[in-house]
């Protein structure tokens, strides 16, 4: 596995956000695109409906011109081979439907359909189609189809055009002519020019064609040759051409739009963001401070969150930096009197008398109970900073029972004494241990607690009698090692450790003025 070492990542190719964006917007501008896919599926389904259109009227027509030739009363020697199918049942015999089969994604367009040939018609068939001809004439005019009628050699009787010629040749015609159903697809010959956007479709030049024959008693008496060009969506488009225009150049516009809005709403304070964390790495405390664009709520929020978090780090890290000077400071005024005092004793020897030897070695001890002490306060301060806070419940009253006697200090707890708050009575404790212990330090022979309640958070009133604090002083107890009774054994970490052990339980701690003595209000959560 990979470790990542100081601020390295690791060499795993990650896309850059414009990428991303760039991509986005290329298939928000290939959407469209897509369309013409689900446009070719239209233009399909067109080409089938027409095939549809064709095969139902030429079952009518067909029916038609097979109720003629029985009238007629043609013989059955005259009419072509017999209907593939006829040994089946009866219901399938009756039942017969032709489904459009063309599919413009598979199937080949053949060529312009060949032109007939000469031939001459038998006489019966020609008049069967000549007396139909105003009927196929009105059909055509409402349709738009192109019929032909052919007798069973395929010769035309009935149509616009090519009456007396043959289409026997052709490949559809003589599908039918062997009783089986036949459809194509065939270039479509215009008189005029398409329009350039036709070139976008393929059902535009084609033209369908549908091949059925006509039965008359199980063989095949004729063929229904019919034509039609596929409805189409182009047409429509190209006549619409400056609003479709119009809609490329929406397209276009909204793309850059969201372009614009990404790039200024997220791409850009994350830039930002990114220069300002570098800055802030190499040192510069004025690059704390909010962006001066955040785009969304929630990078507000990511560059409020990381800023702040910046924040804390620079204060810790200050507060380390302070902390580790006063402690090598604290630690070097000990360490310095005894290694003085040690060097003394050993290079003096016999010439030092037995009370030098004595006070010196007075000095070692004290300057050494002072460290002993010093490095027992650090630790109480390092557990109250990572103290991991649990569910336990105490009330002023349990919390000074367990508290040790300070030596000439009478300590009362007043009114409130019962109501509980979250913490442990050990906890709580030490809290009143310390704050008692400065009082006695500073001369306070009478020591109180009075608790009161404001909704969900406990108020603990602390007084005492002592000197109290000098207004110089107010701003500095709370500091580490700030201390005015270091000759007597203060380390200056007891208030340090009480703010610590607050913060950690949800709590606080503030001077309040007072008359005489001291006074302070804590506070903490009700249970």
């Amino acid at each position: 596995m990979r470790r990542v070492t100081g601020s390295s990542l690791p060499s795993k190719w990650r896309p850059r956000l414009a990428t991303i964006v760039v991509a986005i917007l290329v298939l928000v501008m290939a959407l469209p695109l897509v369309g013409l896919f689900f446009f070719r599926l239209y233009e399909n389904q067109l080409v089938r409906q027409t095939e549809a259109e064709l095969i139902a009227q030429g079952a009518v027509l067909a029916a038609v011109y097979a109720e003629r030739i029985r009238e007629a009363g043609i013989p059955e020697a005259a009419f072509r081979a017999t209907l593939p199918g006829k040994g089946t049942s009866a219901r399938q015999a009756t039942y017969r439907p032709i489904e459009p089969r063309l599919d413009l994604a598979v199937d080949a367009v053949l060529g312009r359909r060949p032109d007939a040939v000469p031939a001459a018609a038998e006489p019966r068939f020609a008049a069967i189609g000549a007396s139909l001809t105003g009927i196929i004439d009105e059909t055509r005019n409402v349709t738009l189809a192109g019929f032909r009628l052919l007798d069973p050699s395929g010769v035309v009787i009935a149509g616009r055009q090519e009456v007396g010629q043959s289409l026997a040749h052709v490949e559809e015609v003589r599908e039918a002519l062997a009783g089986r159903y036949a459809s194509a697809l065939r270039l479509r010959v215009s008189d005029q020019p398409a329009p350039p956007l036709y070139s976008v479709s393929r059902g535009t030049k084609v033209r369908v064609f549908v091949a059925m024959a006509v039965e008359v008693q199980g063989k095949v008496a004729g063929v229904v040759y019919l034509s039609r060009t596929p409805n189409n969506i182009v047409k429509h488009l190209y006549g619409e051409r400056g609003k479709v225009a119009l809609a490329a150049i929406a397209i276009l516009g909204g793309t850059l739009l969201i372009a614009a809005l990404f790039l200024r709403a997220v791409s850009r304070p994350i830039y930002e963001l990114i220069e300002r964390t570098r800055r802030i790495a190499g040192g510069e405390r004025d690059a704390i401070r909010p962006l001066d664009h955040h785009g969304t709520r929630e990078m507000a929020e990511l560059s409020s969150a990381f800023l702040d978090m910046a924040g804390k780090l620079q204060a810790r890290s200050d507060a380390i930096r302070t902390f580790a000077s006063h402690v090598s400071h604290e630690l070097k005024s000990p360490l310095t009197a005894i290694q003085g005092a040690a060097e003394l004793l050993r290079d003096s020897g016999a010439e030092m008398d037995e009370a030098e030897r004595r006070h010196f070695s007075g000095n070692i001890v004290t300057d050494s109970e002072r460290l002993n002490r010093l490095v027992r306060r650090l630790l109480e301060l390092t557990r109250a900073e990572s103290l991991d806070v649990g569910l336990e419940t105490t009330s002023a009253g349990e919390a000074l029972s367990l508290m040790p006697p300070v030596g000439g200090l009478t300590v009362k707890a007043g009114t409130g004494a019962e109501l509980r708050f979250r913490m442990s009575a050990e906890n709580a404790g030490i809290v009143f241990a310390n704050l008692a212990d400065n009082s006695a330090r500073h001369g306070a022979t009478r020591f109180g607690i009075d608790v009161g309640s404001a909704g969900d958070r406990v108020i603990f009133t602390v007084t005492d009698d002592g000197d109290g604090i000098s207004p110089g002083n107010r701003h500095h107890i709370f500091e580490p090692f700030f201390t005015t009774r270091r000759e007597t054994g203060g380390t200056g970490l007891g208030l340090g450790i009480v703010t610590a052990l607050l913060k950690a339980h949800g709590g606080a701690i503030r001077l309040v003025d007072s008359e005489r003595g001291t006074r302070f209000e804590i506070v903490l959560p009700a249970a």
